[in-house]
């Protein structure tokens, strides 16, 4: 059944690709952008999170929200403004958002919001799975914002699905385009340890889940979103210099270079989350990626 979808956050990286792939299903697409763009057979209508603005015709006849909507965690220093805009960025936008829907009466009736598995914290090497409790640090305390903003809706008789977004695997954009800079470099090596969880996803399948939430009724909750078998960083950085014909040195980045370089933000390479995708796949999900070296070979084959 075609549905009439609400996108924030439509031009980054997974809306880029999820706007065709909705309509390609026979979906229609609306966005919500900070600025006027053209999409082809979109429409699209401003808001401002910060003021708190929105085109309340942006809800007319929408039955479906897709909130990607937020500022990027790793494209600034992890100043305490920065921190908060990236917080209130995804917190203030969804309370807007359910606002508006409450205010216009709106037929929404299924709310899909991204998260990561950034909530789960550093965990070593612990199995985990939706029921796992939340970690710390500012990744697991800006997804758990994040996440209880989302569940707002449900006492409007929302369905809310939360997809906890791995590390998206794309050639466009993203962390892999970050990781493979200084293996591109001939200074490719494993970052502390080498041995951290790195929950990847192909960006085919991500984009799939999200597609997925929106047309099963019986998914709801949060989800996962990474392939069933994730990989270390050594694995990873060794399956990438092998797809760029490039060498790995023979030791790693030790923690305080990262530190150094990055400030708090540093965390980011060093967190391991071991997370499973057991419940997507329970659900009915089938990924086309669960091979790494797979996935890779897609993203470089040109």
């Amino acid at each position: 059944m075609s549905k009439n979808i609400l996108i924030t956050g439509a031009t980054g990286l997974v809306g880029r690709k999820l706007i065709p792939a909705l309509q390609a299903k026979g979906h229609q697409v609306s966005i919500l952008s900070r600025k006027h763009t053209n999409i082809k057979d979109v429409k699209v209508y401003l808001w401002d999170v910060y003021q708190q603005t929105i085109d309340e015709n942006a809800l007319t006849g929408i039955d479906t929200i897709i909130h990607l909507a937020g500022e990027g965690i790793a494209d600034q220093k992890w100043t305490a403004k920065r921190k908060k805009e990236i917080v209130d960025s995804r917190v203030k936008s969804c309370e807007l958002l359910y606002r508006t829907i409450a205010a216009t009466k709106a037929p929404v009736s299924t709310f899909v919001s991204a998260s990561a598995v950034g909530f789960y914290g550093d965990r070593g090497e612990e199995v985990l799975t939706e029921t796992s409790a939340p970690g710390d640090g500012f990744l697991a305390d800006c997804c758990m914002e994040w996440e209880n903003a989302a569940t707002a809706g449900l006492d409007l008789g929302i369905r809310v699905v939360k997809i906890r977004v791995g590390i998206v695997l794309s050639k466009e954009d993203g962390a892999l385009a970050a990781m493979e800079k200084p293996i591109r470099f001939f200074v490719g090596a494993p970052l502390g340890t080498g041995k951290q969880w790195m929950p990847w996803i192909h960006l085919n399948d991500i984009v799939k889940i999200f597609v997925t939430a929106v047309e099963d009724p019986n998914m709801a909750g949060p989800y996962n979103a990474c392939a069933p078998y994730p990989v270390t960083n050594k694995l990873l950085t060794q399956s990438m210099a092998k797809k760029l014909h490039r060498p790995v040195w023979p030791i790693t980045v030790p923690v305080f270079v990262l530190k150094t370089i990055m400030g708090e933000m540093g965390i980011l390479p060093l967190m391991s989350s071991n997370t499973s995708s057991q419940k997507l796949l329970d659900a009915g999900y089938r990924f086309d990626y669960v091979d790494l070296d797979k996935a890779l070979e897609d993203i470089y084959k040109a």
